[in-house]
């Protein structure tokens, strides 16, 4: 039996109470008794291996032998990412069944992992998103070292980790920080899901230090290449030195000269969050495009509600996405009935994250369905080729690479008195879709609190196998993206395009070289294009274009793709992408009704 003892702490100049044990160790067991009354943990815990009401345990960052010395970081330029959930991307739910996948990810071209937020939330399954310990790496995925084994694992393979962040909110369920002192939240502002941390104005000094730490901590104890914010908006601060030019500025000192990556999910679309802080912005480095998302949803699926209502999903819509990130950069917004935006002119394209799939949008529906299930396998094919190969970051959500047959539903384990207020809520937010706030479709949504609705979210890898094709579509397109001049560039006005019909676009990717790439992108039926009085069609002088890749190669199980630009001007299949490049033009001869290639 362990004997309990006690220590007093004092009060120090700063309002800190601190002391010294000389018997605590790692392994040691904690908590703090405040004013002789009740017992709390630490909210600076390292590790809650009982949970959120459980001891703090004493951790050791140095006693883990780290393999990546020369790892030296990542930029977000030509990377691609890949946003996964510890507990859903393997069966077991571990870092360690995680790790063995990795390889697979590395084979497939991906750069980047993102993970869903980790830190201590209460129950045995959750998004993460309420955490309540923002040091302390869940137990529920394994111990502290088992994330630095995943990340060292990860160096090894040459993909970087990032991790995503909560600094807007903290949970419910064992959020004690107002128990310590009331000024780690402000009353000034809401958030959709709790009380707004306290960024400036009295006594924040204190909240601020503890959140610009912990970005400090996950890059320098963690290894991390960077984090992923979540809901910047509701991150208020009104000081000189707003909180997330701090934070991305102490990420990039904790890495100590390690390149590192800071993106923002921002819904109001405010691009100063990564303009230079010379010109009034933050120094972040990314942002999320839910933009350009909802466009390319609306198309594949047909319809417009909630807040994918002011979108049309036309091929002008995926052009502008493809040239300026945002299509709303100021401009009226049905929707929320307000400007929506900032102007992204002259912002290099890799700075706009692009997906078709997140954690959020695959859920927020009724069952939780991918992409590829609710439309065509050829308009599938042919988003996932506009996505992967237009300029900005793309980003894939865990599974979609090999065309996941699980589900990604909403799933939280808050306990027997939240579970009915999570349920309800839960219906409330879905109810802005008009189908889904009929009551014959109430029925359709999973609770959130049974464990049967985690469970479905699992990942099954052995569908890799199963999908080839969709894991062979995958693979080509990064390995084309990677490997072409044209479409490495990712700079500001290295690409244009132009409407060919309401469902078909032309992409022209510029190369300094003059090696320029085609990319026809057609959602409708087969496309007869002539007459063609469109520029960018024109191949480079003494050129033409030749077929280099298509969403109907039969490796993708596909259908064959015949030449595109003919003599009976464009023929372009219907629900596909090609691919062109210029290749030396054959001489030829035109008769009527003939066609001969001359020597």
């Amino acid at each position: 039996m362990i004997e309990d003892r006690f220590y007093a702490l004092e009060r120090d100049d700063a309002g800190y109470f601190a002391g010294l044990v000389g018997e605590a160790r790692a392994g040691s067991l904690y908590k703090y008794r405040l004013d002789g009354a009740d017992w709390f943990p630490d909210p600076a815990s390292r590790f809650q291996p009982d949970g959120v009401h459980g001891f703090s345990q004493v951790v050791d960052p140095g006693a883990f032998s780290w393999s990546d010395s020369a790892w030296r970081g990542a930029t977000l330029r030509e990377q691609v990412i890949y946003e996964m959930h510890i507990g859903t991307f393997t069966q077991e739910g571990t870092w360690q069944s995680a790790s063995k996948e990795l390889p697979h990810l590395a084979e497939l071209g991906i750069s980047v992992l993102e993970v869903m937020p980790v830190s201590e939330f209460p129950g045995e399954f959750g998004w993460g998103y309420d955490g309540v310990y923002p040091y302390a790496p869940t137990r529920l995925y394994g111990s502290p070292d088992d994330f630095r084994r995943f990340v060292d694992a990860a160096h090894r393979l040459g993909m970087a980790v990032i991790l995503d962040v909560v600094y807007n909110h903290l949970g419910p369920e064992g959020n004690y920080f107002g128990q310590f002192s009331k000024h780690y939240f402000t009353s000034r502002h809401t958030t959709d899901w709790g009380e707004a941390l306290n960024f400036y104005g009295e006594q924040s000094c204190p909240s601020r230090e503890y959140f610009i730490s912990n970005a400090a901590y996950w890059i320098d104890e963690f290894h991390l290449d960077g984090l992923r914010l979540d809901a910047t908006q509701n991150i208020y601060d009104e000081s000189k030195d707003h909180i997330l030019a701090a934070i991305s500025c102490a990420v990039r000192k904790a890495a100590k000269g390690r390149e590192t990556i800071v993106i923002a999910e921002n819904e109001p679309q405010e691009v100063k969050l990564v303009r230079d802080e010379k010109e009034g912005g933050y120094g972040m480095d990314g942002l999320w495009n839910d933009d350009l998302h909802h466009s390319m949803m609306v198309r594949i699926t047909g319809h417009n509600e909630a807040y994918y209502s002011d979108y049309q999903g036309s091929a002008q819509e995926m052009i502008s996405g493809a040239k300026y990130g945002y299509l709303y950069q100021g401009q009226w917004y049905q929707w929320q009935k307000q400007r929506r935006g900032s102007p992204t002119f002259g912002l290099a394209p890799w700075r706009f994250v692009n997906f078709t799939q997140n954690h959020d949008q695959v859920a927020n529906s009724a069952r939780g369905l991918r992409a590829h299930q609710l439309t065509s396998p050829g308009i599938d094919k042919a988003m996932t080729a506009f996505f992967m190969l237009e300029p900005g970051t793309p980003m894939l959500f865990q599974g979609q690479e090999f065309a996941a047959s699980s589900q990604f539903l909403f799933f939280a384990d808050q306990g027997p008195e939240l579970a009915p207020l999570i349920h309800d809520g839960r219906r409330k937010f879905l109810s802005q879709f008009r189908s889904l706030a009929l009551k014959e479709m109430w029925g359709c949504f999973a609770p959130p609190e049974e464990r049967a609705t985690f469970e479905k979210c699992k990942l099954d890898h052995a569908e890799r196998e199963a999908h080839a094709a969709t894991v062979a579509l995958h693979r080509d397109l990064i390995r084309l993206r990677k490997s072409e001049e044209a479409f490495r560039r990712q700079e500001y006005r290295a690409v244009d395009g132009a409407v060919l019909n309401r469902d078909a676009f032309v992409l022209r990717f510029f190369a300094p070289s003059g090696d320029d790439r085609l990319v026809i992108v057609n959602f409708g039926k087969d496309l007869h294009f002539s007459p063609a009085p469109e520029p960018l069609l024109a191949p480079p002088e003494d050129k033409e274009w030749n077929a280099i890749w298509s969403t109907e190669d039969p490796a993708y199980g596909g259908c064959g793709t015949p030449p595109l630009d003919t003599v009976e001007n464009w023929r372009i299949p219907g629900q596909s992408a090609v691919v062109l490049r210029p290749a030396d033009r054959q001489r030829t001869a035109f008769s009527t009704g003939t066609f001969e290639v001359l020597p």
